[in-house]
């Protein structure tokens, strides 16, 4: 095992292995901290940096944060490893790769030819090294297209996920939240509930009411149920309506254990999906949710950084061709991003490592209320993913989720960004909100769409 060093200011700092430089020239996390992996002072962070830039990129094939023979994430990201897509940067250090990124040459073709040339461990690497602005004018570069009944991804959009969610799991009662969402034009990404009781008989239910309102409106869109992907694979036994299976991954074989699943699963349900070829302009049928902390608060993450292995749970989304990929940035608490200042960063690190390894990643702009954070900080956080092309946000009504009890966007949030700066919901989705008058000139005029959906609510006819 290489040991790594660097001298600054006349004074040597040595770092014992690729976790611990990692680890510390990470930017100040609470968890890292609780983790006892960060590094104990500004300056031993600087120093991390200073030897991580000049560590060749091709190290990172080499001298691997877990073994190879102990975990299939590992196994994974070693075995996908293209090094054909690698070579152009091969012969680069970390910092001679940040240069390059941000240099005209990395234009989103590159990029993109690049992705599958890069692990986790050496986007998130380059990542330490950035400020916030190079974290997002990079990751505006990067297009990453992919498709069931909306296309997602394309410039100048910004998709949204309609989060719904009811403490009792009440149908009226997520319906007509999902009204609200679709007049505020929100659901172009997906319309996906949490449940608040993770069973088959209550998903199959929720399921078939989403799709039934879909296919009454004829929504553009696919719709979810959270639920654990044995429950799916059940489910879609059964025949009962799934658009998109869910599932929480995480960077390491022992974190995702934690939750019930390992790449065998994943599979199984990723080829399930694909055969009921439910799409109508693509077949991404996979829908990843990831946040850093996730490994360390279940003791699972090595000895690795929070941020290292949050990337590499990007390298699990990325072998199943997701639809989409979202870091619930704030949701774990301040035990792993303690204020506003982390969770931003936190956000837009996560943004940049899922752009740059190929995965179609939105985030959800969120935070617990016992966390040093407001919505303030929200406000910044969704206006910079913005403007780094952030692939999808989710929002709920009044920014509050009532079933989950934390802090996310509203659906007057995506309003405000949509009129700021410029962008626009899915293509298809877009036609469909102009056709039900809830866009266009006939938006001020009550829409056919909440006129019609209203009776129905009022009559009982939403169950």
């Amino acid at each position: 095992m290489a040991t790594y060093h660097c001298t600054l200011g006349g004074e040597r700092h040595n770092f014992a292995d690729l976790r611990t430089l990692l680890a510390a020239a990470s930017a100040p996390k609470s968890g890292d901290a609780l983790a006892g992996l960060a590094a104990e002072s500004a300056k031993v962070r600087m120093a991390a940096r200073f030897a991580l830039a000049d560590l060749p990129l091709k190290t990172f094939l080499e001298d691997l944060v877990v073994p190879y023979e102990d975990d299939e994430v590992t196994r994974l990201i070693v075995d996908t490893h293209d090094r054909a897509a690698f070579a152009p940067v091969s012969s680069l250090t970390v910092g001679g790769f940040r240069d390059w990124l941000l240099s005209e040459a990395a234009d989103a073709a590159a990029l993109a030819a690049l992705a599958p040339g890069l692990t986790p461990e050496m986007v998130a690497a380059v990542s330490k090294l950035m400020r916030n602005q190079d974290l997002i004018g990079v990751a505006r570069k990067c297009r990453i297209v992919t498709a069931f009944r909306t296309t997602l991804g394309l410039d100048g959009r910004l998709a949204t996920r309609l989060q719904p969610n009811h403490p009792a799991d009440d149908t009226r009662g997520i319906a007509a939240s999902t009204l609200d969402g679709l007049l505020y034009g929100v659901g172009d990404a997906v319309i996906g509930i949490n449940p608040a009781t993770d069973n088959v008989a209550n998903a199959v239910a929720l399921m078939e009411m989403l799709d039934a309102l879909r296919q009454e409106y004829r929504i553009p869109t696919q719709t979810c149920v959270l639920t654990h992907v044995t429950n799916c694979i059940e489910i879609m036994n059964r025949g009962a309506p799934v658009d998109l299976v869910f599932q929480s991954v995480a960077g390491t074989q022992a974190a995702n254990v934690g939750f019930g699943v390992d790449l065998a699963v994943l599979r199984e349900a990723y080829d399930a999906a694909r055969a009921l070829n439910r799409g109508t302009v693509g077949h991404n049928a996979m829908y990843f949710e990831t946040g850093q902390g996730s490994a360390l608060s279940s003791g699972t993450h090595h000895g690795i950084d929070q941020q290292t292995v949050e990337a590499r749970a990007y390298a699990v989304a990325r072998a199943f061709r997701p639809l989409l990929v979202n870091t619930v940035v704030g949701f774990i608490g301040p035990e792993y991003l303690y204020d506003g200042k982390e969770i931003i960063r936190a956000g837009l690190e996560d943004h940049f490592c899922g752009k740059l390894i190929g995965v179609p990643i939105g985030v959800d702009v969120c935070y617990t209320n016992h966390a040093e954070a407001d919505q303030d900080d929200m406000d910044d956080l969704m206006t910079l993913l913005t403007t780094a092309g952030c692939t999808f946000l989710i929002a709920v009504p009044g920014s509050d989720d009532v079933m989950l009890n934390y802090q996310s966007l509203s659906f007057h949030d995506i309003l405000y960004l949509r009129s700021l700066l410029g962008v626009r919901p899915a293509p298809e989705f877009e036609a469909w909100l102009a056709e039900m008058g809830v866009t266009g000139s006939g938006a001020r005029a009550p829409a056919p769409l909440e006129a019609r959906f209203v009776r129905q609510l009022v009559d009982g006819r939403v169950a």
